[in-house]
């Protein structure tokens, strides 16, 4: 009985910051909202390529839609997968502007390069 106030507490703090999180975000505008997660979308688009490497689209998708589900759990109730699936081209997109520009990522990419 004496830890059912401690973790109503801790519950409370959780349920509180979560909440916070949310209304930040929604507060952001559509826009702003969007670019943030384009933002995460490209990082996730790279590792998986990194993990699971070329020829392997629909894998792909799939991965980065279940990091996707995971990271933003609110916003992907309400997102169609076939909105996701254009975000997520844009993302792919800007990966291979930034492949075409960048080769350390080539590298990376590839498994030349170790993460330190």
């Amino acid at each position: 009985m004496d830890n059912m106030f401690l973790i109503i507490g801790v519950s409370a703090i959780l349920v509180a910051a979560a909440s916070f999180a949310i209304y930040k975000f929604a507060k952001l505008g559509k826009e702003k909202q969007t670019e943030m997660i384009l933002e995460w979308l490209l990082l996730a688009v790279v590792q998986a390529e990194k993990e699971l490497g070329g020829g392997t689209g629909q894998i792909k998708l799939r991965f980065v839609y279940d990091l996707f589900t995971n990271k933003f759990k609110v916003i992907s109730r309400f997102m169609s997968f076939a909105q996701f699936s254009l975000l997520v081209d844009i993302a792919l997109d800007r990966m291979k502007e930034m492949l075409d520009t960048n080769k350390e990522l080539e590298r990376y990419i590839s498994g030349e390069v170790q993460k330190s």
